[in-house]
């Protein structure tokens, strides 16, 4: 369980990019934050592990409490996923995922070699994502979909308890996303994993979340099973703006 709790963000130059909210995210459940660019759903995914600091309000995390006091234990426990991969080009596939494990060694420990035990997890992070042949590639010889499967990779060798994934499939084909957040969802659903999700796709929302919080202006405008989600709720989430198209992805 994770949950923020009278959650406030204002940016410095004065901007209200997240308007107070509390929520509570049950674990093992599958949730989208839906919202036009710039709705402050970014803004809420990277509050709940210390990227974006609360104006006010705090989160909460089972086990630790709240998190501005454990956060390093926290974020080695919560798995992130970035629309652009984060990935560093000229390292191998192993060698990025393996970054993975380094929020669970302290700073010195961080300088020695990976053990043949994180090695041997690594591997088979990337065998669940379907990218064991390339274990040893270069990462800029990949696909969009290929390195993002890596970013999965890398959240899962952190053994998390919590996955936020921020826009993961904003930069890839409609095929290709879908197939991407297929994978994403069933090693969550088979892990029993808490995951946070951040999506633009309407479409892709509707098929995977178990919940859907929808954003807009940065207020919380809807919070409920996906079938609940009506066009009014759409209309208010989109701000009477066209509906993205279902079938293409926004850049």
């Amino acid at each position: 369980m994770i949950a923020v709790e009278g959650a406030r963000v204002i940016y410095p130059n004065g901007m209200e990019a997240l308007k107070p909210c509390t929520l509570r995210f049950e674990g093992g459940a599958f949730t989208v934050l839906l919202g036009a660019s710039g709705a402050g759903k970014s803004t809420l995914l990277r509050s709940l592990n210390g990227l974006v600091p609360l104006s006010e309000g705090r989160v909460m995390a089972e086990g630790l409490g709240e998190i501005s006091h454990k956060l390093r234990a926290h974020r080695s426990r919560t798995g992130m996923i970035f629309q652009q991969h984060q990935l560093i080009g000229r390292r191998t596939v192993l060698a990025n995922v393996l970054m993975g494990r380094l929020g669970h060694h302290s700073g010195l420990r961080t300088l020695l070699p990976f053990s043949e035990a994180e090695k041997r997890l690594a591997l088979a992070a990337i065998e669940r994502v379907g990218l064991l042949d390339y274990a040893l590639r270069r990462a800029d010889q990949l696909s969009g979909g290929q390195q993002q499967r890596v970013g999965i990779a890398r959240a899962l060798v952190q053994q998390p308890r919590i996955i936020l994934a921020d826009e993961p499939v904003a930069s890839l084909d409609p095929a290709t996303a879908e197939r991407v957040l297929g994978l994403l969802h069933g090693i969550c659903r088979d892990d029993g994993l808490t995951a946070i999700v951040s999506l633009h796709q309407l479409d892709l929302a509707r098929r995977f979340a178990d919940r859907i919080i929808g954003i807009a202006g940065g207020e919380v405008v809807f919070d409920g099973p996906p079938p609940a989600l009506s066009a009014a709720h759409v209309a208010r989430i989109y701000g009477g703006a066209p509906q993205p198209d279902l079938h293409l992805e926004l850049a």
